[in-house]
């Protein structure tokens, strides 16, 4: 009987000690993988495309964009509001500032997207949105930035892509301000509303179609 109680006692031991072994293991493995996706540092883009409402939905369904907010940079006024924004008096251009994750969309993806989803040879306007605040800009956050859009400015000059030369400004960032509450997922929020329909939906629409392989999985 003792002989027996023994060997019990043994195949438990080893028993546990495999689990514990096996458990470890499995830890690790989501440790690792833990670690290795709090290793990936989300970027920023910061493009103006006229009115912010228009094109913050559709920055919004891209693949790898974590977060959209609309707002105003490249002025000279600390916390502008949207009225003084719109008097032309503070420089400031209405923008979106993108926090991206760039193992699944790259700055020259971004950029493809801002390219064909406004009038980059309108420099001060966008449709009936006249002035400085709805002009068609980059503002680069570092050299590399720059360098890819001046790249890509150049390349779609040359072809002839629009009709009429790319006047998009490059403006080098320096502060970004939120814009009031109203003006955040608007689309979203007022997509019953006759602009929204009229205006914003064909071309999310039509940004659908376009880039339907870069859409967020659950669209």
């Amino acid at each position: 009987m003792l002989k027996y109680l023994l060997l019990s006692i043994v195949s438990f031991t080893k028993l546990s000690s495999c689990a514990q072994k096996d458990y470890n293991i499995n830890i690790e493995k989501v440790n690792k993988k833990m670690n290795n996706s709090n290793s990936i540092k989300m970027e920023t883009a910061t493009f103006g495309t006229g009115c912010f409402w228009c094109t913050e939905a559709i920055f919004q369904q891209l693949e790898g964009v974590e977060e959209v907010t609309s707002g105003y940079s490249g002025g000279s006024v600390p916390n502008p509001t949207y009225e003084e924004v719109c008097s032309k008096t503070t420089g400031h251009a209405e923008c979106l500032n993108i926090k991206y994750n760039p193992a699944k969309i790259s700055f020259d993806e971004l950029l493809e997207v801002f390219w064909q989803t406004h009038d980059p040879t309108t420099l001060n306007r966008q449709g009936a949105d006249v002035g400085t605040q709805y002009r068609s800009v980059v503002f680069y956050h570092d050299e590399d930035q720059k360098m890819k859009t001046e790249k890509y400015k150049a390349a779609l000059n040359k072809t002839g892509a629009f009709s009429s030369p790319i006047v998009t400004n490059l403006e080098p960032f320096t502060i970004f301000y939120a814009a009031e509450e109203l003006h955040q997922n608007y689309y979203i929020s007022n997509s019953s509303q006759s602009y929204c329909q009229f205006v914003i939906r064909p071309k999310v629409e039509k940004f659908e179609k376009v880039f339907k392989t870069k859409l967020k999985k659950n669209k």
